[in-house]
């Protein structure tokens, strides 16, 4: 049952809709709602909506819910992603209006941070280097181009990120390959570019609908308001008071923004919580009440008032790691609750160490979000860039990854001058291995390796073309004697155990991916994108991680560590103007 005002949300469909949704108040269920109003009521076609969230597992969850309102077949129909995947989907169908060719590949976090160490100055150290990739990330994410993002530079730095922005991008295009931050600045610029193009995508989706709003970067915003154009048929859902992802290009700005670019936006406020107590919501009014306010709300429930909210002062991290293992233990002994109620979070990863050692010593299971990702293992990773090499026989930093996995006896000496001789004939490396020229210049061992390799990518890359994805991933596995290396070259058991599991588990998901018409290199595209936190199954266990990372989730009983001066707040995001996110 929907209370008058998140019933006027789903039912308000005569233009552009601003929800100001504060925590707990049913945001979600108002836009799967209008998204059943939208298919049945107004006699809008599934396959004409969007709805955009920040995360698989938000998408996943929305999409559920959805399936439980609508038809199987709208609800297959419809989009429901995140920005990133509606990008990458836009760039698999526009590839060439975007100057790629089909099968190009997304890179990964650590390809793009070897591009950017191989661009930048020799024996730059990690943080200058993080520091470059950051401000790359940035210009992306403003929509700037590397000219535009040069002729905005106003330091030293700057104008080298800007120009190691354009070294980057030319290799990127040399490689037919895409990074994080391209699935929203390449389908934007095509978009902004191309009228014809514009007009098939505002026609093929009709009605938007965007989850937290707020968390919008610069990009994210120009790319919704040019699907959007002058009809204005958008639902935006977000919260001023919970924008807290400034520091990786978020601009909280873009509520009013939006009111600016549509001056017949309707503003509806959700305040009503349905998720906490009174007690809680009295405290969380009067800290969020110093902000400064575009939009005033103030959230009330009609929940009990809840447990009393204790403050804890201690004398050192490891005094207060052991009150925290003291009290969840209480907890679970004489209150009946379960490790997976609780959750414990902190400013930064580096205060997590000293907790874990009092966890581990009062014998409690805990499960650290953050820690390796499963697409970084090294054999996931190994795979899917086989995959990436057979769909784009360009990408350089796949081969780089797998021409020795298994080992061929292609040294370092054998690979650095067949980037030379790549590089001055302008191919790939996979081109120059096949070329018999090429072979020629080098030693007689490796290069025969070398075209054993070329010959094993283009018998794989012949049986991509009538088997699935899962089915190729196992001929990769038995054809280069990966799994078989694995099994005889790993002496311990229990690690031996866990990489075959996660090559029979990525076997197991491109089975479960599987749709028609999509490559392996496709779904390989997909799967890139999937976030650790989005695949997190923790079981029966403490939940340990950054505040950031607890945004939108709800346990029953809740540490917060560290409330102390220049960790909680951070001296750093003070030092940047963003108490107020803090």
């Amino acid at each position: 049952m929907l209370n008058p005002q998140q019933l006027a949300a789903v039912e308000y469909c005569e233009g552009p809709l601003l929800v100001l949704a504060g925590a707990g108040s049913g945001k979600t269920s108002v836009i799967t709602q209008k998204i059943a109003y939208l298919i049945q009521r107004r006699q809008l076609g599934a396959a004409k909506i969007a709805a955009i969230t920040f995360t698989n597992k938000a998408a996943r969850e929305m999409r559920e819910r959805v399936a439980k309102l609508v038809s199987s077949e709208d609800a297959a129909a419809l989009t429901v992603s995140t920005f990133h995947a509606l990008g990458l989907k836009f760039l698999q169908i526009e590839h060439a209006r975007a100057g790629l060719r089909r099968g190009f590949s997304v890179l990964d976090a650590d390809d793009s941070s070897g591009i950017v160490k191989e661009l930048a100055p020799k024996g730059a150290k990690p943080e200058a280097l993080f520091g470059l990739r950051n401000l790359l990330s940035r210009a992306k994410n403003g929509g700037l181009s590397p000219e535009e993002a040069l002729a905005a530079a106003r330091s030293p730095r700057e104008l080298e990120a800007a120009t190691i922005y354009d070294l980057y991008q030319q290799r990127l295009a040399a490689f037919n390959a895409v990074d994080f931050d391209d699935l929203i600045r390449l389908p934007l610029r095509v978009l902004e570019g191309d009228a014809a193009c514009r007009g098939i995508w505002r026609e093929r989706l009709r009605y938007l609908l965007v989850d937290e709003y707020q968390d919008t970067n610069d990009a994210q915003y120009r790319l919704l308001k040019t699907l959007t154009g002058a009809r204005g048929n958008i639902t935006c859902v977000g919260d001023d008071d919970q924008s807290i992802y400034a520091w990786r290009g978020a601009n909280p700005e873009n509520i009013d923004q939006f009111g600016r670019d549509w001056p017949n936006l309707r503003v509806i406020k959700l305040e009503q919580n349905y998720r906490c107590g009174k007690r809680i919501l009295r405290a969380a009014n009067a800290l969020i009440a110093n902000n400064p306010h575009q939009h005033e709300k103030k959230l009330w429930s009609e929940l009990p008032e809840g447990l009393p909210i204790r403050v804890l002062e201690c004398k050192e991290a490891e005094q207060e790691a052991d009150r925290v293992a003291a009290i969840a233990t209480t907890l679970a002994d004489r209150h009946q609750a379960r490790w997976h109620d609780m959750a414990i979070l902190y400013r930064g990863n580096f205060q997590a160490r000293v907790l874990e050692k009092a966890l581990r010593l009062a014998r409690i299971p805990y499960h650290l979000t953050g820690a390796l990702s499963f697409l970084d293992r090294a054999e996931v990773k190994d795979l899917l860039c086989y995959l990436r090499l057979l769909t784009n026989p360009s990408d350089d930093a796949a081969f780089l990854r797998v021409v020795n996995v298994p080992k061929r006896e292609i040294g370092a000496t054998t690979l650095q001058k067949l980037g030379q001789i790549a590089q001055s004939r302008h191919c790939s490396l996979l081109e120059a291995s096949r070329s018999d020229g090429v072979l020629r210049q080098l030693t007689p061992r490796p290069a025969a390796a070398l075209a054993s390799f070329a010959n094993l990518l283009d018998e794989l890359r012949s049986a991509s073309l009538h088997e699935s994805a899962a089915e190729l991933v196992e001929r990769i596995l038995t054809r280069t004697g990966y799994a078989a290396q694995i099994a005889a070259g790993t002496p311990d058991a229990s690690v031996r155990e866990r990489k075959l599991g996660n090559l029979k588990e990525l076997v197991d998901w491109f089975r479960a991916m599987r749709k028609g018409g999509n490559s392996a290199g496709d779904l390989a595209a997909q799967l890139a994108l999937l976030s650790h936190a989005d695949r997190d199954e923790p079981g029966n266990a403490v939940r340990m991680m950054t505040l950031h990372a607890a945004k939108g989730l709800e346990f029953r009983f809740v540490f917060i560590v560290g409330c102390e001066d220049g960790t909680l707040p951070h001296e750093g995001a003070i030092d940047e103007g963003r108490l107020d996110e803090e």
